[in-house]
């Protein structure tokens, strides 16, 4: 699902210092926030949309299309099956440091009720000029500006200096789509490169991956499929083996998962790879020239 400037946002967590800080700023955007939750302040007013006990009483108030979850870590499971059984399209889980049975038990919930999950530790979506659902600066022109490139980043970080290098080249975004860092996410890479290759405002793809788990190995054997131009770049070819790097995702053991097998498997896909995220502006003009 790629989010859309109709559709209809409920913030768990709105009236806490991150939720109130990134809602303003979403709405600001034009994001259309029909309410929030939090069961202590049911009843009441918050950035001028309703505060519900739970997404469930939230739903019979109306429905609504995507649940944003500002949410804390021993929260968060039931945040999500809350989410999930109101009937949530969409639920992007920015939280990180969720236990694993519980992100287990998320994605159980998510099945059961049809709910697409992107995250944990997710940094959010951005489609610039219309909308976006998370932490990402989707209000900063020198960031993120409408147009045909589809940004797919396992960190909101990298994704967020790809789109100015993009931005700084003029080549705008169609949609930015921050799948997280963590090791059992909802939406994978290559789940999200099969929806911008299905999306008709995406012609080409820029892939962020890093080193850990086999997101880009999976990716790289759709990306062979695709007519529509893609370049990728991963985060992590100095690291040590066997040492986490910042992301939970993101670590090397037994020799798989590391940077020479991803970027092997991507350029064997007939991905090229960038060696520096500077580079993937160039890269891409070339790719897009040859098949024009």
């Amino acid at each position: 699902m790629i989010l859309r400037k109709e559709h209809k946002i409920l913030v768990q967590g709105i009236t806490g210092k991150q939720g109130t800080f990134w809602t303003r700023a979403m709405q600001d955007y034009g994001a259309n926030v029909i309410g929030g939750v939090n069961p202590k302040k049911a009843g009441t007013e918050h950035l001028g949309v309703p505060v519900h006990a739970s997404a469930r009483d939230a739903a019979k108030a109306g429905a609504f299309d995507v649940a944003l979850m500002f949410i804390p870590p021993m929260a968060a499971k039931a945040a999500a099956i809350d989410a999930c059984e109101a009937g949530a399209k969409l639920l992007v889980c920015l939280t990180e440091h969720i236990p694993a049975h519980d992100v287990m038990e998320m994605h159980a919930a998510a099945r059961a009720s049809g709910t697409r999950i992107v995250g944990p530790n997710t940094a959010g979506l951005v489609t610039p000029g219309e909308t976006f659902a998370g932490i990402m600066p989707a209000f900063n022109t020198n960031v993120f500006r409408p147009g045909s490139v589809g940004v797919i980043s396992r960190s909101g970080s990298l994704g967020t200096l790809v789109s100015l290098n993009l931005t700084q080249n003029g080549m705008g975004q169609s949609v930015f789509y921050g799948v997280g860092g963590d090791p059992m996410i909802g939406t994978t890479s290559r789940e999200a490169l099969e929806m911008l290759d299905a999306d008709p405002k995406t012609e080409s793809v820029v892939l962020c991956g890093e080193i850990g788990g086999s997101a880009e190995e999976d990716a790289a054997e759709y990306a062979r499929t695709m007519s529509k131009p893609v370049v990728a770049f991963i985060a992590g070819r100095a690291s040590p083996p066997g040492k986490k790097m910042g992301h939970a995702g993101a670590i090397v053991s037994g020799g798989q998962g590391d940077y020479a097998s991803k970027r092997r498997a991507l350029e064997a896909a007939g991905v090229a790879v960038a060696d520096v995220p500077s580079q993937l502006p160039e890269l891409l003009s070339e790719r897009l020239k040859a098949v024009a």
